[in-house]
C-alpha cells in the first residue's frame, strides 16, 4: 500500500501513524506543505492522510496552498482513495465535500471524553471505537456534516467530532495518534492558546497519565486497520 501524508506544520506530525506504516512495510511519502513541497500524483497513492495544523481552512491568504490542497482532497475522494483527516485535516475534508467550517463555541484543548454517535451503530465502524472514550483535542473550529455523511462522534464542547463518508473517507476532529512527544511539541509551539477556559487543560494535565496515550493509539491503529480493509476490498 502507498500512503501519502499531507503535513501543515513542522511541529504537528503523524506520531504513531508512522509506526503503523513501518510495521506494515507500506511505502510512505510526504508533502510538507509548509515547505511548499508539491502535492503527489493522484495515481501514486492508495491512502491519503491529512494531518492537523494551526491554521484554519479559510486562511488561504496566508497559506495559499490550502486551495490546491482542498481541490486535491476532493479529487482523491472522487477517485475512491482511502482518505483520513485529523483535526484541520477533517475540516479540509468536510469543506471539500461542501460542508461549512466555523468557529466552535469553545476551544477544546486537552483530554476530553468523546461519545460515539448512535447513527454509526448500523455501520461496520461501530466495532472500531467504544461507546465512550477519551481523546486528545486541540482545535477552535468545527465543521457541519457533509451531505450523506454518517456522524461519528460528539463531545460536550463540540457537536461534530467526526464522520464517515462512503466508507473510505474518515474525518476525526480529535487526535488518536497523539504521543507524549507530539503533545509537547504542540504545547511548545501553541502555548499562547492555553488560557483559563472550561475546555482547555493545563500542560501538566495533558502530559500525565501516559496510559491515555497508549489507549488512544490502540484506537488509532484500529481506525487505520479499518481504512486499510476498506481499501483492499
Amino acid at each position: 500500500m502507498r500512503i501519502h501524508i499531507l503535513q501543515h506544520a513542522a511541529f504537528e506530525g503523524p506520531a504513531c501513524i508512522t509506526d503503523w506504516c513501518h510495521q506494515h512495510q507500506f511505502r510512505l511519502s510526504w508533502s510538507r506543505l509548509y515547505k511548499n513541497e508539491p502535492l503527489p500524483d493522484l495515481h501514486q497513492l492508495d491512502i491519503l492522510i491529512i494531518l492537523g495544523g494551526p491554521m484554519g481552512v479559510g486562511d488561504t491568504r496566508d497559506y495559499p496552498w490550502l486551495m490546491a490542497e482542498q481541490a486535491f482532497i476532493h479529487q482523491c475522494i472522487a477517485a475512491e482513495k482511502g482518505v483520513l483527516g485529523i483535526c484541520l485535516g477533517a475540516q479540509l475534508i468536510a469543506s471539500a465535500l461542501g460542508a461549512t467550517i466555523s468557529r466552535n463555541p469553545e476551544k477544546e484543548i486537552g483530554w476530553f471524553e468523546v461519545q460515539r454517535h448512535d447513527a454509526v451503530l448500523q455501520h461496520p465502524f461501530a466495532a472500531i471505537l467504544p461507546e465512550c472514550f477519551e481523546a486528545f483535542h486541540w482545535h477552535g473550529e468545527t465543521f457541519s456534516l457533509p451531505s450523506t455523511a454518517i456522524p461519528l462522534a460528539t463531545s460536550a464542547a463540540c457537536m461534530n467530532q467526526g464522520f464517515i463518508y462512503n466508507n473510505r473517507v474518515l474525518a476525526l476532529q480529535f487526535h488518536l495518534e497523539a504521543s507524549v512527544d507530539s503533545v509537547r511539541l504542540l504545547i511548545n509551539n501553541c502555548r499562547d492558546e492555553l488560557i483559563d477556559s472550561p475546555y482547555i487543560q493545563g500542560e501538566t494535565a495533558m502530559l500525565t497519565q501516559t496510559e491515555r496515550f497508549t489507549q488512544a493509539q490502540r484506537y488509532m491503529v484500529a481506525v487505520l486497520d479499518y481504512l486499510l480493509y476498506q481499501c483492499r476490498r
